[in-house]
């Protein structure tokens, strides 16, 4: 499965509570993140969205039209247990399509400059990739109707 508008970019109905709660007790790393680079279109005018259900997991911030997850890491991200978990959670977000980046908690708060601008590197990087593609598709699309 691929995360397309059509399933609704693998939403997970059935976590919906539990995202719900998440954005009730987010931890001060995410309440700046959000509040300082991603809400209200601030990244470069894209959406995100916080504790958005999708496949079997909750991801902190998502951009939709980039395909674009942001996940903060606390302190239980520190476990060598917890790391191969969150490679795996990783894995099969990318595998769907997704492109997944990782800050610490510690990142975000000590040096959020720093990590409001790998953001938007990346937001900037897949937003020209997004473009290129559909400039291609739009060439097909104009020489296709040249042979018809």
């Amino acid at each position: 499965m691929k995360s397309t508008p059509n399933n609704n970019f693998a939403y997970n109905k059935s976590l919906r509570g539990f995202a719900k709660s998440n954005r009730n007790e987010t931890t001060k790393a995410e309440v700046c993140l959000w509040k300082y680079a991603l809400s209200k279109k601030q990244m470069d005018g894209f959406v995100f969205k916080r504790q958005r259900p999708v496949l079997g997991f909750i991801a902190d911030f998502m951009c939709q039209q980039l395909k674009l997850i942001i996940e903060v890491d606390g302190i239980t991200h520190h476990s060598e247990e917890q790391f191969k978990e969150d490679l795996i959670r990783q894995r099969k977000l990318e595998q769907i399509g997704f492109t997944v980046i990782r800050f610490s908690d510690e990142d975000v708060l000590e040096n959020m400059d720093s990590v409001i601008l790998a953001i938007s590197e990346i937001v900037n990087k897949l937003d020209a990739q997004e473009s290129s593609l559909w400039a291609r598709y739009k060439t097909q699309v104009v020489r296709h109707k040249k042979l018809h």
